[in-house]
């Protein structure tokens, strides 16, 4: 009995092809339907992945409100529609941690593989922060000094990546003043001479990734605790 209802299980069915009928095993039909879930699940979880490469923070990729003055941020792909954060993204908390490189006490150093910045303690203790650091072809090493330390800093894009940009079609503007809507975010650190420098950011879930022009990014809430504590002339140490 089992062996005939086994076969009769497995006999051909009509189905509905273009207006034709056409006789088909339900074996075929399910490896079909498994074919298409697996498919599918392919897909969903191929979806967040790519949303997630495609985001995060870079000045460039904003667009810019002539008549306020202000860059309006791509949209986060973890915020809801009415722009709070999810509950789903925390800031990694900043702590104390044992550190054996002999640096002078109120130095940085940054370890871009790691993306955590470090501020020298002394007696073999740091405070250690979460940053984000310049994504790939854009990443840089070196030793310096903070030079200045700006509250609410300004944003002037240099000439060069203004040029660079607008030969892309996106423009981006001469000077956006200090604020909520400035990338450069609540405080700003600058390295020595150079164009770099360590600030907050409006965009904080994307700090711990490597997708900065450059800058090494912080939190504002951690900026602003570093800001309190560095002094003008401190040294920094960036490395891979």
């Amino acid at each position: 009995m089992a062996a005939i209802m086994i076969r009769l299980a497995n006999l051909p069915v009509p189905v509905s092809v273009a207006g034709r009928k056409v006789l088909v095993r339900p074996r075929f039909i399910r490896r079909l339907c498994a074919s298409v879930l697996i498919a599918a699940t392919s897909i969903a979880a191929m979806a967040p992945a790519q949303a997630q490469s495609n985001s995060g923070y870079d000045p460039r990729s904003w667009t810019y409100d002539p008549a306020r003055n202000v860059l309006v941020s791509p949209a986060a792909p973890d915020q809801t529609s009415d722009g709070e954060i999810r509950p789903d993204w925390s800031a990694i908390p900043r702590e104390i941690v044992r550190f054996s490189e002999a640096q002078p006490k109120g130095s940085i150093v940054i370890n871009t593989t790691e993306r955590r910045l470090y501020y020298i303690l002394g007696n073999g203790r740091a405070l250690r922060y979460t940053v984000g650091v310049g994504k790939e072809g854009l990443e840089w090493s070196g030793h310096a000094t903070i030079s200045s330390k700006k509250n609410w800093p300004d944003w002037r894009p240099p000439a060069e990546m203004r040029s660079r940009e607008a030969s892309k079609g996106r423009f981006l503007p001469a000077h956006v003043e200090g604020g909520p809507n400035n990338p450069l975010g609540a405080r700003a650190l600058y390295i020595g001479n150079t164009l770099y420098r360590v600030h907050g950011t409006n965009q904080p879930w994307t700090v711990g990734q490597a997708n900065s022009s450059g800058c090494i990014r912080m939190t504002n809430e951690d900026v602003i605790d570093l800001y309190d504590r560095v002094k003008i002339g401190a040294q920094i140490i960036v490395r891979h």
